[in-house]
């Protein structure tokens, strides 16, 4: 597991950061001792800030299991720090430069919280939810099951059975060349219009539930198909994207809020390699802006000579 490998997150001065920001945490109520090292106290506060380090290498790991994890990296970085100590490896430029670098993060990060986290609140992400579901157009979903056969002869004699009373599944799953769906009996699921190749696409939606089609000849081979619902599409519910939503607007607020801070810096590239790479992306972007403002200038000159015309002809 690669948390077992303390020393791969610069183990001293991510402690160092844990302690500039843990007082900010020890206020909670809750911010119980969850273990002890040498007589050092670890909370719950670090390891909520733990989790925010590493918790993407975590996330699918059981909640509990994540805790006890969690807290073992907690447990392995104490104990590195502690032997640091022993060796007095916490002095000199090279572990001043880790103490710069992890104070300036930590306070990016405090930043980071107040301005961007912070402003996308879940009352925010409700109403852009509630703003987007409105712009939704009722969209139509068919589900499917299908059978997919080399010729016409074996489509059509596999449909004529279907019709007679034969199991759809059994049969799906016997002669179908399908591997993606012959073991599920041939069910494709939920989809809707134009997702699905042309010629399928169109038989399937003209069919009515329970109904079974005549031989569909498409890239693939021969078809025999089976709506077994329609419906319209449901609308996701809010606690199904808020996740995505909120990290969306998330990221659009932290690249405004960097704009910002730079347009109020002055940002200097002194290492030439990557002072050319800069500027040759800023020509970059400015050619891209100025052919868009050509463009854009091209077509309000055109609605205005369209107008001009119009109004001359009444």
């Amino acid at each position: 597991m690669k948390l077992s490998h303390a020393a791969r997150f610069a183990v001293v001065p991510a402690l160092v950061l844990l302690g500039a920001l843990a007082q900010a945490g020890s206020a909670h109520a809750e911010d119980k001792v969850l273990a002890k090292i040498n007589g050092v106290e670890i909370r719950e506060s670090d390891l909520a800030l733990a989790e925010a380090e590493v918790g993407a290498e975590v996330a699918n790991i059981p909640a509990a299991n994540r805790r006890r994890l969690l807290l073992e990296f907690l447990i392995e970085m104490q104990l590195y720090s502690n032997a640091a100590d022993g060796e007095k490896l916490t002095s000199g430029p090279e572990f001043e430069r880790r103490l710069a670098y992890w104070n300036t993060r930590a306070k990016r990060d405090a930043y980071y919280e107040k301005a961007v986290k912070e402003a996308i609140g879940e009352g925010v992400v409700r109403a852009l939810y509630d703003e987007k579901v409105k712009e939704l157009t009722p969209e139509e979903e068919v589900e499917a099951s299908h059978i997919l056969v080399e010729t016409e002869e074996q489509a059509k004699a596999l449909a004529d059975q279907a019709r007679d009373g034969g199991d759809f599944a059994k049969l799906a799953a016997e002669h179908s060349k399908d591997p993606g769906s012959k073991a599920n009996g041939g069910k494709l699921g939920y989809f809707g219009k134009g997702q699905m190749v042309k010629e399928f696409d169109e038989a399937a939606f003209s069919l009515e539930k329970g109904e079974i089609s005549k031989p569909v000849k498409s890239q693939f081979g021969w078809h025999v198909i089976k709506v077994e619902d329609r419906r319209m599409k449901p609308v996701p519910t809010f606690e199904e994207v808020k996740g995505q939503i909120s990290h969306a607007m998330e990221q659009q607020k932290g690249q405004q809020v960097s704009k910002e801070l730079r347009d109020k810096a002055t940002v200097e590239y002194v290492d030439s390699e990557i002072r050319e790479q800069v500027e040759k992306e800023v020509a970059a972007q400015a050619a891209r802006q100025q052919m868009f403002d050509q463009q854009m200038n091209e077509q309000l000159q055109k609605q205005q000579d369209q107008q001009k015309l119009e109004n001359e002809a009444k």
